[in-house]
This record gives structure tokens, sequence and C-alpha cells, in this order.
């Protein structure tokens, strides 16, 4: 005989309860993605805001200050690297057939494939473009994470109060720890990273031009954007500075592949242990998957956001979930 199954009314609306909460959140992404953005600057930036604070100067105006030196720095870097950038990638593409005939791997690709590398990288000027329009014409979206981040500064003193008027005082101070924690691993995280990926690419580029390496922008770009990816991130990164180098000689070559060798020793040895610690320790293979989970489900923002909100979600799990 079948045994009778009994579903009761509790169970039912909390399906039904679970099943809005997943839409409700599914709904409101946009707004989600934009306040953990948020949350990231606020964890860079608070140190910054904190240490003006302390030489008495009003909060709202460090808050200012910072915003003004980070993202003027950050916005003259740009519209200096762009230029340049788009110059340079132009000249690759059109050089591109020559420079593949002189290492001798013109003849083993077909003209089709060829010609699609072209025309990929002949439109790069016009993406790059394209894609500082789509940012302005996004500037709604900007400004709410510009302001997230604003408010999340003001008000991070006063977050403890904040929280204990809502959860009480107990669960307030685990609320608070927590945050702390994950805005000291997040900021040093970011910090630590963008320190590495700016000193990477610079003595890439210092050291490709030194070499007389052609294309030295672009390619030192890619190795400091590569360095996110640990490990195989430098090597990949080199491979185009390589091959570029054999084209003009087997020596050139070995002077690039050791320039790269010298840099990936130096940020292991110094930088690494010196800018980033033991603040993230996290494998490299969670990192990796990461990467390829945040691209694959948000793109290149997916990407960017993929290690903090491991880093997050790490933090989450020891504290709530971990019993040491």
């Amino acid at each position: 005989m079948p045994r009778k199954i009994e579903i009761s009314h509790r169970t039912i609306i909390f399906a039904v309860i679970f099943l809005i909460s997943l839409w409700f959140l599914y709904f409101i992404k946009d707004i989600l993605l934009e306040l953990f953005l948020a949350l990231f600057i606020m964890t860079i930036l608070n140190p910054m805001v904190t240490k003006l604070s302390g030489w008495k100067v009003p909060r709202v105006l460090s808050v200012f200050i910072s915003y003004l030196l980070v993202f003027g720095v950050f916005g003259a870097a740009i519209a200096g690297i762009i230029p340049a950038l788009v110059e340079q990638t132009t000249s690759f593409a059109n050089n591109l057939p020559d420079f593949m005939n002189k290492i001798g791997i013109g003849g083993l690709i077909n003209d089709q494939v060829i010609g699609q590398l072209l025309s990929q990288l002949g439109s790069l000027p016009g993406q790059v473009v394209k894609v500082g329009f789509n940012i302005f014409s996004n500037v709604l979206g900007v400004l709410t994470v510009l302001v997230f981040a604003f408010y999340l500064l003001l008000s991070r003193q006063k977050l403890s109060d904040q929280l204990g008027s809502f959860f009480g005082e107990e669960k307030a101070k685990k609320i608070g720890s927590t945050l702390d924690l994950i805005e000291k691993r997040l900021g040093s995280w970011a910090r630590g990273e963008l320190t590495l990926m700016v000193v990477v690419g610079l003595a890439n580029f210092i050291g490709l031009t030194l070499l007389g390496i052609p294309y030295a922008l672009p390619l030192a770009l890619l190795a400091g954007l590569f360095e996110i990816i640990p490990t195989m991130g430098p090597i990949i990164a080199a491979i185009p500075a390589v091959l570029i180098g054999l084209s003009i000689s087997p020596i050139m070559a070995l002077a690039v592949a050791a320039l790269a060798f010298l840099i990936q020793q130096l940020e292991n040895y110094i930088l690494v242990p010196k800018i980033m610690g033991r603040s993230v320790g996290i494998s490299p293979i969670i990192i990796l998957l990461a990467l390829a989970i945040g691209f694959r489900l948000i793109g290149v923002i997916g990407a960017l956001i993929s290690v903090p909100v491991v880093l997050v979600l790490q933090v989450l799990s020891r504290e709530y979930f971990v019993k040491e």
C-alpha cells in the first residue's frame, strides 16, 4: 500500500516565501551589485578617510578629498594611456601579417583565421571607445555606486550604534566585528592587488621600452591585468612579448623571457610578501574557479569582483558556520 505523504501548511508557506525571496534577490541583483561595489570602494578608501579625520579634518571633507585624489589620479592615468594604447594596438593589428611571417608561423595559420584576428584587433580601438560611451551612458549606475560608497564612508564610525538600534547590542557587536574583518580583508586585498598590478605593469613597460620591444604599452597593460590570475597570469602575459621579441631576433626573445622571469621573481620574493603579506590566504585553484564563474555569470565585472566575493564568503563562513 502506497505511503501517504503529508505536507504541512508551514512547509508550504516556507517554500513560497523562499521562492519569493529568491525571485526578489534576482529582481534587485543590479542594486545588490552596486551595493557590493560601493562596499568595495569603501574598504579601499576608508583608511585614507580615517587618517584625514585624525588630522582634525571633518569626515565629510575627508571623503571628498579622498574621492578627488583617488578618482582624479585614476581618471588622469586612463586619459593619458588610452590614446597611446589605441595607436599602438592599431599599429600592431596592421603589422600582424608581417610579424607572423617573421617568426615563421604565417604559413601555418589559415588566411581566414588571420583575417578574423585582424578584424578583431582592428576593431579593438573602436571597442574601447564604445566601452567609454557605455560607461558614460550609464552615469546613473556609476553615480549610485559613488553615492552608496560616500554614505558608507560617512557613517562608518557610527555603524555600531546604528546596528545596535536594529539588532540589539550583542548581535550588533558580532555583526560589527564581522564587518570590520570583511573590511580589513577586502581592503588589504584590493590595495595590495592594485599596487601589484601597477608595479608589475610599470616594470614591464620600462623593461620592454629599454629593450626596444614595440607595443610596450599594451603588453605592459596586459601584464598588469593578468597579475590578478595567480601563477599562470604572468606566464600567459609574457607569451605575446616573447613572440614579438622573436620577430626581432632569438636573442631578443631570450631577453624578453629573462625580463619576465626577473619581474616574476621580484614579485614572488619581494613584492608579494611586502605588499600582500598573508592577508588573503585563498588557494590559487579557488581564485581561478572564482574568476571563471564570475566571468561566466556577469562578464568582465563578474571576473573583477569574483575574488572579493570569495573573500567575503570566506569571512562569513568562518564567523558563522565553522565552529573552531
